[in-house]
């Protein structure tokens, strides 16, 4: 075997700098695309369950339509076919304030948003019909029984695949390399280049994308626990004292 390790390149030079760069656009990027996702979740997950048909049609056309075609499709989408069609202004704005990120943001999350509609819906769907009934019974408007007791309970209910999405989420913002966003693959490709240190550079992305979906799912386990509803959550597998 002809390689010689070199593990200080990780921390010489500019490949520190790079690392740590990349490491804040990929929390960036992930954060606010998680955010637009879990929006576009739950308004288009509620919408799959009310009575009202065409808001059904709807939300189902939204899902099937976007989580249907692949991510890398959506991120080249975004950023070289929708800008050119956007008025002068728009697009002016976007040049200047970073096109490919927010193009990779849109793309990330409308996506992401399908999977956690699907995942909104059989939260809900779970929950037995009396407590609609009983909520309507009460005084409250379909509305208003979905935003005071269906949702909070259905929200409890799906953090377990929830937390999955969340974790596909942050793994696929690494394909925003492919549109220039300098997130962390990208500078771990380039400390490789520079270095001619693959091993060393693809190792450090690999572990530091472990340590980041390690610790979102231990939060996510903790809040699991900390919202265990009795009767209908397990607190995550572990006894609540």
């Amino acid at each position: 075997m002809y390689y010689t390790f070199n593990w200080s390149v990780l921390w010489t030079g500019q490949s520190g700098e790079w690392l740590l760069s990349g490491l804040l656009m990929t929390l960036k990027l992930s954060v606010v695309a998680w955010l637009l996702a879990v929006a576009l979740g739950i308004l288009s997950g509620a919408l799959r369950t009310v009575a009202f048909r065409p808001l059904r049609v709807l939300a189902t056309f939204y899902v099937e339509f976007f989580r249907n075609v692949p991510l890398l499709v959506w991120m080249f989408f975004w950023y070289f076919a929708v800008p050119p069609a956007l008025p002068d202004r728009p697009r002016e704005w976007l040049n200047e304030h970073s096109l490919e990120f927010w193009a990779a943001v849109v793309a990330l999350g409308v996506y992401s948003g399908a999977r956690f509609s699907e995942v909104l819906r059989s939260g809900i769907q779970a929950i037995p019909k009396t407590q609609m009934e009983a909520s309507i019974a009460s005084g409250l408007t379909v509305f208003q029984a979905y935003r005071y007791v269906i949702l909070p309970i259905a929200l409890r209910l799906i953090i377990p695949p929830a937390t999955s999405e969340s974790l596909n989420l942050l793994k696929n913002s690494s394909l925003a390399l492919t549109i220039s966003v300098a997130e962390l693959t990208f500078q771990t490709r380039q400390i490789e280049t520079y270095t001619a240190k693959a091993i060393e550079a693809l190792t450090a992305g690999t572990l530091i994308y472990l340590v980041l979906c390690v610790s979102l799912a231990s939060l996510m386990s903790w809040i699991e626990r900390r919202t265990a509803i009795p009767g209908l959550i397990t607190s995550g597998g572990r006894r609540r004292r």
